[in-house]
């Protein structure tokens, strides 16, 4: 029965990622999340605004973000995975803003469904995804290490395959505006979390975890879902005596009751309490089985990469999020 179970979710998902089956699934998401949200959104929209660099995030169906990030000074602004265009569109409209580009992470709907109406809306707008991720109505593909620059924009892109065999994620240069760096992750990485591992084993997903970890610790982390409350009650369950996770999780708790965002975080705060980053922290070891109290050796790889997978089995029987 597990076996067919499988099977099906194969099916599934492959209809959901490469056929109009899913978008049509990611429209009825989308009247359910209007229906129980209404028009306020999941968050209230709060800009991020440091010198001429704005981000805004632009709540969308249940728990998504898009953002919409604008150089001031030159009066440009580019969207990020602008998963449902009509969230979008009152922005632009409210703001006056044209946007110079679409950046899609990958290929899911909730993350590229409204690429279709803001390409008819803006018939120039080049759409940039992954080359090997069939991010629906790309214009442009990109790989790693490739560059875009839009006024004092300049996003970096990393390859981080895991969730999506062609996930990637954005690296924005922040020093010329006199910050740190923003990192736009999509389903790679969350505050307290990770996407599911969809389409690539647990090894696949530790590499890419780990090449982001070789950014700054400043590094601002700006997500495609606001995922924080679950992630964090996971982590302190698996690590009770975390006292980073026990503090962070408060402050969420705060925030979300209040309805504000909890972006960004930082990745030098989630190697602190993200749980899927702190794979070679024996505490975490232990909260998945895999090493008893008195063991001490250093994990290898292929340790790591097990427990990654186990560390994603136990959230989803936790609480189930993609």
């Amino acid at each position: 029965m597990a076996n067919a179970g499988g099977c099906l979710f194969r099916i599934g998902y492959y209809l959901y990622t490469r056929t109009r089956v899913g978008y049509y699934y990611h429209q009825k998401d989308i009247k359910k999340a209007r229906e129980k949200l209404g028009d306020t959104g999941h968050s209230d929209m709060k800009d991020f605004v440091v010198g001429n660099l704005n981000i805004l995030p632009i709540p969308m169906l249940l728990d998504n973000y898009a953002y919409l990030v604008s150089d001031k000074k030159s009066n440009k602004s580019v969207l990020v995975d602008p998963g449902h265009a009509e969230a979008v569109q009152k922005v632009l409209a409210q703001r006056n803003v044209e946007p110079e580009a679409i950046l899609v992470t990958h290929k899911h709907w909730d993350h590229s469904g409204g690429n279709k109406e803001l390409k008819e809306q803006f018939p120039n707008i080049p759409i940039y995804g992954g080359s090997i991720d069939n991010v629906p109505d790309s214009t442009n593909s990109l790989t790693e290490g490739d560059t875009l620059q839009f006024g004092d924009l300049n996003f970096r892109v990393v390859f981080t395959p895991g969730h999506t065999v062609g996930h990637i994620v954005y690296l924005l240069d922040g020093s010329v505006f006199g910050t740190d760096d923003c990192l736009f992750s999509g389903d790679c990485l969350f505050l307290g979390g990770v996407g599911r591992m969809f389409e690539a084993p647990p090894s696949t997903m530790l590499s890419s975890l780990d090449k982001l970890l070789t950014l700054p610790p400043s590094t601002m982390l700006w997500p495609g879902h606001e995922y924080a409350k679950d992630n964090l009650e996971f982590a302190a369950h698996l690590e009770p005596d975390n006292d980073e996770t026990q503090r962070k999780l408060e402050w969420v708790k705060e925030m979300r009751e209040n309805n504000a965002s909890t972006c960004p975080s930082t990745l030098g705060e989630e190697r602190l309490y993200n749980p899927f980053l702190r794979t070679s922290e024996m505490s975490v070891l232990r909260g998945v089985g895999m090493m008893d109290s008195g063991d001490s050796t250093k994990p290898s790889e292929e340790t790591r990469a097990r427990a990654l997978g186990l560390i994603r089995e136990h959230k989803d029987k936790f609480k189930y999020k993609l």
